[in-house]
């Protein structure tokens, strides 16, 4: 193991981009004090469709498509030892979901991973992302989505409760591309994500949703920013949350950018949360910047509180007992966003660990 030795500029928690993280609990991913195992963790699973590859490449083959500010992405870039790298050819009509996921191996400590999924123009695919096990990790995914191509990417953190991951999700939309992006978080100590999306080209669009629950003692942090830099893009964003438990912590900051050149942009952004008992807290934070008013509509929105009494009314009133209806209840709030996972069998065992999470917390 090696000590991460590269001076960067360490947060201090004072930081805009830090206010709400316990810097405490990343087990020195951003400090630089954390031992760094040389682990490759992530590999594909499955056979692979003619068009589709997945390989290891040093990284001095491949330079960072986008720059960050980000001190634990600058890390990876810096350090990473090589890059996973996701490959689908122009033309390329994948049918099948392309899995990659986590094998944890080889020596206790931290990893820093570098993932590249690039999908020529003209195709489509589905990435799915499992994550589980016990890590600390500090990861960096790019996402290049060629002209005319539309890709959907699945991240599950099913983590154990010991973990901590802080990654960046980064996507690049050309011309004519989509990009869908679906973010679960229900497992970990301190998970902290970045989803983010540049367009590059007129006529893109990008589709940000997520849910997390956190649970007693969890912290789940994400940070979403969306830059509107070019004509006539859209996007939208959509995040639930459900916090039961005390200490349990969840934060969702949300940035649009729409630049001056941007004329035609469309963009609107929600994030709801839901708290199911006392001592937890849901930090909500959208923000829009535009400079320019020749726009399609922009717009946000965000809400934390409760259950619905009347719900739970409604459904005790057909005899459902007050834990099942309380299930009934989260289940529905989340299904609007897990069932857009084009997998029944991962939507069922999402859905399986909230219930077991609720169950523990009582709630």
């Amino acid at each position: 193991m090696a000590l991460l030795t590269t001076n960067y500029l360490t947060p201090t928690g004072r930081e805009e981009a830090w206010r709400f993280t316990p810097l405490r609990r990343l087990s020195g991913l951003h400090d630089g004090s954390v031992s760094i195992t040389d682990r490759k963790s992530l590999s594909s699973t499955g056979t692979l469709q003619k068009g589709v590859t997945f390989q290891r490449v040093s990284r001095e083959l491949l330079s960072p498509q986008s720059v960050s500010e980000d001190v634990i992405v600058q890390r990876v870039h810096a350090e990473a030892n090589d890059i996973a790298l996701l490959e689908i050819a122009p033309n390329t009509k994948v049918s099948e979901i392309i899995h990659l996921q986590r094998l944890l191996t080889g020596p206790l400590g931290a990893e820093l991973s570098r993932v590249r999924i690039s999908i020529a123009e003209n195709s489509q695919a589905t990435v799915l992302v499992e994550n589980s096990g016990e890590v600390v990790l500090g990861e960096d995914i790019e996402i290049y989505v060629g002209k005319g191509a539309e890709l959907t990417f699945i991240s599950l953190q099913e983590w154990d409760s010991a973990s901590v991951y802080a990654a960046r999700h980064h996507a690049m939309v050309d011309k004519d591309a989509s990009f869908t992006s679906i973010t679960v978080t229900i497992g970990g100590s301190l998970v902290r994500v970045l989803p983010t999306v540049d367009f590059l080209a007129p006529n893109s669009s990008a589709e940000l949703l997520g849910v997390y629950f956190a649970t007693e003692g969890q912290h789940f942090e994400h940070r979403i920013h969306v830059d509107h830099g070019v004509p006539n893009a859209k996007s939208r964003v959509n995040f639930k949350g459900a916090l039961a438990g005390d200490g349990a912590h969840t934060v969702w900051i949300g940035d649009v950018l729409i630049r001056s050149a941007a004329e035609g942009t469309d963009t609107y952004e929600l994030n709801r949360n839901l708290l199911l008992s006392d001592g937890a807290r849901a930090d909500s934070v959208p923000n829009l910047e535009i400079e320019t008013g020749e726009i399609v509509g922009a717009g946000h929105a965000s809400t934390t509180g409760r259950f619905d009494d009347e719900q739970l009314f409604y459904l005790m009133s057909r005899g459902i007992k007050m834990d099942d209806a309380r299930r009934l209840v989260v289940r529905g709030f989340f299904a609007e966003i897990i069932s857009k996972i084009p997998n029944e069998t991962v939507q069922e065992r999402l859905m399986n660990r909230i219930d077991d999470e609720l169950t523990k917390a009582g709630a």
